[in-house]
């Protein structure tokens, strides 16, 4: 095995022993007798848990960064909440491992590269949105960052919650947040559906 290939399989052991266990509980010597090296081979790539962790992170955060943000960039405002929405529960589909790590555990000594920094960048652009439009309806467009807060957090909260669950199909999941934040408890639709841009 290379050397680039001995490490990529490391980031993926460490991976899915970070989601198994947690940061804590994880440790090198398992994460060595996994891909069945010693211990210095570990300290040789990553210098111990907590370098190959933070790999491990990074590549997550900038995974999620990019489902998410690059829903944010065109469409609608509705479109943009049903993109934003089905982007984070897709990334819980496809890479379970890398949400159950990034809401389970704080990177170590990091502040920024963590989900809470992602989602308050969510929450910056989601605001800046929901301000223009508030400010073309004649609402207050001080309380956008207000509104997005709460958007931002109902779809994380639902997305940690179908983490485990699975169902209903991350779709309707999706159809249903933009329903409930989109239309208001009063008008809420009874059988919710994402709509494209054309619509």
């Amino acid at each position: 095995m290379t050397g680039t290939q001995r490490r990529q399989q490391l980031i993926e052991i460490g991976r899915a022993l970070f989601a198994e266990r947690g940061y804590e509980a994880a440790s090198i010597e398992e994460i060595a007798q996994r891909a069945n090296v010693s211990k210095p081979v570990v300290y040789e790539h990553f210098g111990g848990k907590e370098g190959l962790y933070a790999v491990v992170v990074d590549r997550e955060m900038s995974r999620l960064h990019e489902m998410v943000m690059s829903s944010l960039a065109q469409g609608r405002s509705r479109i943009r909440l049903e993109r934003v929405a089905l982007a984070l529960l897709t990334y819980v589909e496809d890479h379970t491992d890398g949400f159950r790590i990034l809401v389970r555990d704080s990177p170590v000594a990091a502040s920024d590269g963590t989900y809470s920094s992602l989602l308050n960048e969510a929450i910056n652009q989601v605001s800046h949105l929901l301000a223009n439009d508030f400010s073309r309806r004649g609402f207050d467009p001080e309380l956008a960052t207000m509104y997005a807060q709460a958007l931002v957090g109902m779809v994380s909260t639902t997305a940690t919650w179908w983490l485990d669950v699975r169902t209903p199909p991350k779709e309707v999941v999706a159809a249903h947040l933009v329903n409930l934040s989109w239309n208001g408890l009063t008008n809420l639709e009874a059988e919710p559906e994402l709509r494209d841009e054309s619509n």
